[in-house]
């Protein structure tokens, strides 16, 4: 299980992805050599106000300088590979990933223009290589995305096995299920450290198959007397390709809308995991103008995004593509936390134009792409680690996780669960928890990265709930007499037509400043703090609101 003599430092740092769920990357190091796997985004929660995406806090692998190797991705979700972007314009390392991950990284790096600075280098199961003092062996698992691994790495002091995100299908759709003998073989040898996908761990029992919604698919694609809206994430090719192959079953041509989900199909195309009769799609003009019961639209969007292609047919504001009564729409995803507000607008929307819709709720048309309790177990059962970490989940999948492989027969003192930034340290002699090293999340608006904070953010749920007043006044900055004012324009806070409450705010503070002294009056900070403070009292008595004050005092 451990090496022959090896007396280095085995270090576990997270960055993201304990305790939440996205944001995955996890470094390891032995002495003064680190990899990263995986580094996604998480999308922003609903008190994240105008903010586009989160990534990691990225300060510690900066600070690892020429140790950090490289990036080893485990599979092509967002979650896992989204933040590389913005990290591989500080950190100039090469980036290895399986074929479906590549071709996605690939695009990224062509949009992001990072294309000259990052060596991409493409593995397959069972193809291990050498990277500094470890070898990284990726082993097939099932998941909902094609070419999902798990990483084996070898050290000097024993094998790290890290899971990624998986569940074990033995009837997956593309016929290669998890590779159970090679992982066994591991377990066999002795794995020094499991960290393991939590994401399931509060359902009992097995996540169904892939399969498993074929059935429920296939009513609704027979059934349909119209077209047949089709959405899920781009990269879950499985689900797809059975959209893809119930088209063609029931003469349905098929068109894309959505410029990821065309990129994606595209990718898994040429890989060979999506088999495509001629002529199957056709373009959108042509589809204008087809019988709606011999089409099936596949269209981005299933979270209800603002200007997602979905949401925008919803909403009756696509010039090519209508949703009529008679047509069917599914919905073959889990709705994001937090996104639950958007699906259910845009279901509204799809509902007046008439559509039947179709979602896990209502209809078997989705299953989990991760691990049960029972895989779970399985995967600690053919491993046997000595010690355990489990990652990819909120708080309690990790707490849950771990009393699940305490009841595995691992002892409390092997298994920690930890949160990003926390430290794990394995030698020869044992493991034990170190000072924790920088991490958190760092916001994306636009084109800045890391300029909204929590006090931003803070102000902007401030103004969102009740609104600004700006107190405009013009002073002499000799005598402090008002020469003109004061005038409030507000936002968000009263309606126009409501301006009653403005005037007798205006006459109150007109009154207390003309008898306050000259001294106040020609400090321009003073006389600020004042207006501040006499319109937060007022509005707070009178309205019971809170409105952001901001008062501007012109000298002149």
């Amino acid at each position: 299980m451990t090496g022959n003599g090896a007396s280095g430092t085995l270090r576990v740092v997270p960055l993201g992805g304990l305790g939440e769920i996205g944001l995955n990357c996890l470094v390891l190091e032995y002495e003064r050599a680190a990899i990263a796997i995986d580094c996604g985004l998480m999308f922003p929660e609903p008190h994240m106000l105008g903010v586009d995406i989160v990534i990691p806090d990225f300060r510690y692998l900066r600070s690892l300088g020429d140790s950090l190797l490289g990036f080893v991705l485990t599979h092509g979700h967002e979650d896992h590979i989204g933040a590389l972007p913005f990290v591989l314009r500080e950190v100039e390392v090469p980036v290895f990933a399986p074929p479906m991950a590549a071709g996605l990284v690939r695009e990224k790096l062509l949009e992001h223009e990072l294309s000259g600075r990052c060596r991409l280098v493409e593995f397959r199961p069972g193809q291990p290589w050498d990277l500094g003092p470890f070898r990284i062996d990726p082993v097939h698992v099932t998941h909902s995305t094609v070419d999902s691994v798990a990483l084996a790495v070898r050290t000097p002091l024993g094998v790290v096995l890290h899971t990624g995100d998986f569940k074990l299908d033995y009837t997956p759709v593309d016929g290669r299920p998890p590779d159970l003998h090679r992982l066994a073989e591991y377990g066999a040898e002795g794995v020094l450290l499991l960290l393991s996908d939590s994401t399931n761990v509060e359902r009992e029992g097995y996540t169904p198959t892939e399969r498993a919604v074929h059935a429920g698919l296939d009513r609704i694609f027979r059934e349909t007397t119209g077209k047949v809206f089709f959405s899920t994430f781009s990269s879950h090719i499985h689900r797809l390709r059975q959209a893809i192959e119930l088209s063609g079953a029931y003469g349905r041509r098929i068109a894309v809308v959505g410029r990821a989900l065309q990129e994606s199909l595209r990718i898994a195309a040429e890989l060979g995991h999506l088999p495509l009769a001629p002529g199957a799609f056709v373009d959108l003009e042509t589809a204008a103008t087809m019988e709606p019961g011999r089409l099936t639209i596949l269209a981005s969007g299933s979270q209800g995004e603002a200007l997602s292609a979905l949401a925008r047919i919803a909403m009756d504001d696509h010039r090519l593509v209508k949703m009529l009564p008679g047509d069917a729409v599914v919905l073959s995803a889990r709705v994001i936390p937090g996104n639950e507000r958007l699906v259910a607008n845009m279901v509204n929307h799809m509902c007046r134009r008439g559509a039947t819709i179709h979602t896990e709720r209502t209809a078997p048309v989705h299953v989990s792409g991760h691990a049960s309790q029972e895989e779970l177990k399985t995967m600690i059962r053919l491993l046997r680690p000595k010690y355990f970490v489990p990652l990819h989940g909120e708080y309690r999948h990790l707490v849950r996780h771990g009393a699940l492989a305490r009841e595995m027969g691992l002892p409390p003192e092997n298994t920690f669960v930890i949160e990003n930034g926390q430290v794990l340290e394995i030698r020869a002699d044992g493991a034990e928890l170190r000072d924790p090293v920088p991490a958190g999340r760092v916001f994306v608006d636009g084109k800045g990265i890391g300029d909204v904070g929590d006090i931003v953010l803070r102000d902007r749920r401030h103004l969102s709930r009740d609104g600004i007043v700006l107190a405009v006044l013009a002073i002499d900055q000799h005598t402090g007499e008002i020469l003109s004012g004061p005038e409030l324009v507000t936002r968000g806070f009263v309606a126009e037509e409501n301006q009653g409450v403005l005037e007798e705010a205006k006459a109150l503070l007109l009154e207390h400043l003309r008898n306050s002294g000259a001294e106040t009056r020609t400090d321009s900070f003073e006389m600020s703090e004042e207006v501040r403070k006499l319109l937060r009292r007022h509005f707070a008595k009178t309205l019971d609101r809170r409105p952001v004050i901001l008062p501007l005092i012109l000298e002149m």
